[in-house]
Order: C-alpha cells, then sequence, then structure tokens
C-alpha cells in the first residue's frame, strides 16, 4: 500500500448549523485517528497573533482589541457584523484567507494521514467546499439545537433563532453533502461516523 504523500491526502469538511453537535462529532473522529482542524480555534489565533490581520481589522472596526489582555474583543465585532453583511464580508475577506494558509500547514504536518478534516461552521456559505474532496454535514431538529444553545451560551431562544437565520438551512446543505450525520438522539452517532470513516478510508 502507498504511503499517502501532502498532494494525494483527502481533505474532507465536517460543518453543521448552530447547535448542530459538530464539535462532537469532530471529537469522535479524533478518536479514531483522524487528524481535525478547527477553523474557528484557528480563526480565533490568527486574529489574536497575525500582525497583519490585527491591523486590517482594527483598520476595519476601529479599536476592539480593548480587552484587558488587549485581545480581540469578539462581542463587539459580532454585534458590528450581525445586521452588516458588508462589515461580514471584509471580516470574512480578511481571516479566511490566512485560515485557509493555516489549514494548508496542517494538511503538511499530518501528511501520513489518510485523510484530515476541517472543522468549519460556514463552509458552503463560504464556498469552501470547491476546494473539499467531500463535506460531512451534522444535522439536528431546530428544537433540539435551539436548547442546546441556550444552556450552552446562556441566551434567549429568540437570540438562537436570530444566530441559526443567519446560517443556510440544513436542506440547502444536504443537497451539497456527501455524508450527513444525524445528531437527534434518536441513532447513534458513533456507527455513523464509522461508517464515513470507512468509506473515506478506502
Amino acid at each position: 500500500m502507498e504511503t499517502p504523500t501532502f498532494e494525494s491526502m483527502k481533505r474532507i469538511g465536517l460543518t453543521g448549523g448552530i447547535g448542530s453537535g459538530k464539535t462532537m462529532i469532530a471529537e469522535l473522529f479524533r478518536n479514531l485517528g483522524v487528524p481535525v482542524f478547527n477553523s474557528d480555534d484557528a480563526a480565533r489565533k490568527i486574529q489574536n497573533e497575525n500582525v497583519e490581520v490585527k491591523n486590517r481589522i482594527t483598520e476595519i472596526f476601529g479599536d476592539v482589541y480593548d480587552l484587558p489582555d488587549k485581545t480581540l474583543n469578539r462581542k463587539k465585532v459580532a454585534a458590528s457584523v450581525f445586521s452588516d453583511a458588508a462589515l461580514l464580508e471584509k471580516l470574512n475577506a480578511v481571516v479566511h484567507p490566512a485560515v485557509g494558509e493555516a489549514f494548508e500547514k496542517f494538511c503538511s504536518q499530518n501528511s501520513e494521514a489518510d485523510y484530515v478534516i476541517k472543522e468549519a461552521a460556514i463552509i458552503f456559505e463560504a464556498g469552501i467546499e470547491k476546494h473539499l474532496d467531500g463535506v460531512i454535514l451534522v444535522t439536528a431538529p431546530e428544537t433540539i439545537r435551539i436548547d442546546r444553545v441556550m444552556k450552552r451560551d446562556n441566551i434567549t431562544a429568540e437570540e438562537v433563532i436570530a444566530r441559526i437565520r443567519k446560517q443556510w438551512p440544513d436542506e440547502r446543505k444536504m443537497q451539497m453533502a456527501k455524508w450527513c450525520i444525524r445528531n437527534d438522539g434518536k441513532f447513534p452517532l458513533l456507527p455513523q461516523v464509522i461508517k464515513i470513516h470507512e468509506a473515506i478510508s478506502r
């Protein structure tokens, strides 16, 4: 059997709407030995450590590195982009390319793997699927998602619904995903993950 190379290694996306449980699914893949790149964590690190990115964000939003530890005030930025699509587009234009570079570095560091997973909230919305070999979509009923996020973030149902409406509906994403995992409490997760893992590893 040939040793996988950086060029031939499969890049698989993992996505799901807020409260779908994609982070838990990512952990199951990690337990199977699959390297998982968390785009949100990478973006947070880049926004706080990459000098060029920090400067460009400051140009767009003003002084948003105003927390006691001089890190990005994510709540302030989120409030700004929530109702302004143009601002969100500017932010994404700064952050997404840097995250893409970090992912490529991650792939080269894990070139011995059959495949790596890129976990991201907005794979389809950002057109990232064009650069991947397939995308896994995690779905859950909206009522369950609302309950999960209310408990996790200590916010109201109305606030969760507002966030959900900002993302593409599952029905649209299901048409583009190669695999789907149902995280509704009715179907065991591990068998679904193993089935996909085996399909990708063939």
